[in-house]
């Protein structure tokens, strides 16, 4: 009965750690002086796999040491979509992780090694002419 309670404890406690671990939006790009658009605007969204392992794999232990990104998320691979990067004005990428939350689920069921994390990116520049 004691033992039960103890690992409902650490499930709790695993559970919330690793929610409020878990970053939701990240601005990658964003032009804080606004110019007077002249062209086209562009923009758009995507989803993406914004999942991370831990540095050392081993189970329990992995829960707390540093993870790094599987797939990089960058900015340039969005923009250029819209064109050359020396047209672009007024440009702003962002990365909303917000269904990383329940995803985070993952990351228990493998013992903090593995985090999968379904991201959805979106951009917007305006294309001047020249």
């Amino acid at each position: 009965m004691k033992q039960k309670r103890i690992l409902r404890s650490w499930v709790s406690l695993l559970s919330i750690a690793s929610l409020l671990l878990t970053g939701c939006v990240k601005d990658l790009v964003r032009d804080d002086v606004k110019l007077t658009k002249t062209g086209t605007h562009c923009s758009g969204s995507e989803g993406a796999d914004d999942s991370s392992i831990a540095v050392l794999p081993v189970p329990l232990m992995a829960f707390f040491v540093p993870h790094f990104d599987l797939h990089e998320i960058k900015a340039d691979q969005y923009l250029r979509r819209c064109g050359e990067s020396t047209h672009l004005i007024n440009r702003e990428v962002t990365v909303n992780r917000t269904a990383c939350i329940p995803a985070g689920l993952t990351r228990i069921i493998t013992l903090g090694i593995w985090q999968w994390c379904p991201a959805s990116v979106s951009w917007e520049a305006d294309v001047k002419t020249s």
